[in-house]
C-alpha cells in the first residue's frame, strides 16, 4: 500500500503560520520567513524539494487552498498557484462546502471533498494508484491526519524563525512518538525526517 507522507515547513518555535492570517497575509506575520529555504536556497535544498512534489495525489486543507476567511467558494478562485500548479497530480481539497473538480494545467486537479478526511485519504490512494498521497498542509490538515493516525513518515522543514504565535502544528494531536531516520540542512533549513510510531 501507497505511504502517506507530509511535509511542512515549521518555526524554532512550532509554528507553520504566523498570527493574524488573512487573505493578504495567508501565512501569517512573518509565515513568509519560514519558506525562504525553498527560494534562496533552491539547488542545496533540492532533494527536500524534490520529495515535496514526489507524490501521485495530495491532500491539503481548505485554507490552504483559498486562504483564510468566510468558508463558501468564490467561484472564480483557482488557488494561489497561477494556471499551473506545481503538484502536477490529483489534488483532495478538503472543504465543508461542495465544488465541481477544478482541472488545470499540467496534470493538476482540484477536487473538494466535503465528507471527511478518510474520504479524501481514500480518493488520493486510489488516484495515486500504489504509489505515495502525501498531505500537503495546512496545520489543521496536519494535525487531523496525525492526530488519526493516518500519516506514515513526517517530514519536518525546521526554519530558524521565532513567530511567537499563529498556527502551531502539535497542538491536539495526542501523544505522537516520532522516529528520527535522517537529518540535514543548510543555512535557511534542517530538514528532518522521521517515522511516525503507532
Amino acid at each position: 500500500m501507497n505511504s502517506v507522507t507530509c511535509d511542512i515547513t515549521v518555526s524554532l518555535d512550532g509554528f507553520v503560520a504566523g498570527p493574524n492570517q488573512s487573505r493578504s497575509a495567508p501565512l501569517g506575520e512573518g509565515g513568509e520567513d519560514l519558506h525562504r529555504w525553498m527560494f534562496e536556497e533552491p539547488e542545496a535544498n533540492a532533494t527536500a524539494i524534490e520529495g515535496i512534489l514526489s507524490s501521485r495525489a495530495y491532500i491539503m486543507g481548505r485554507n490552504m487552498f483559498a486562504g483564510p476567511g468566510p468558508g463558501t467558494w468564490a467561484e472564480d478562485w483557482h488557488g494561489w498557484w497561477g494556471v499551473d500548479p506545481p503538484y502536477h497530480a490529483p489534488v483532495f481539497v478538503l472543504t465543508h462546502h461542495p465544488r465541481p473538480p477544478l482541472q488545470m494545467e499540467g496534470g493538476t486537479t482540484f477536487t473538494f471533498v466535503s465528507d471527511g478526511i478518510r474520504s479524501a485519504l481514500d480518493q488520493a490512494r486510489e488516484a495515486a494508484g500504489g504509489e505515495d498521497v502525501a498531505i500537503a498542509g495546512g496545520a489543521e490538515t496536519a494535525r487531523q491526519y496525525l492526530a488519526a493516525g493516518l500519516i506514515d513518515e513526517l517530514r519536518l522543514h525546521i526554519a530558524p524563525v521565532l513567530l511567537g504565535s499563529g498556527e502551531r502544528l502539535f497542538d491536539g494531536v495526542g501523544n505522537l512518538k516520532l522516529e528520527q531516520t535522517e537529518a540535514s540542512g543548510t543555512r535557511l533549513v534542517t530538514h528532518l525526517r522521521c517515522r511516525v510510531i503507532r
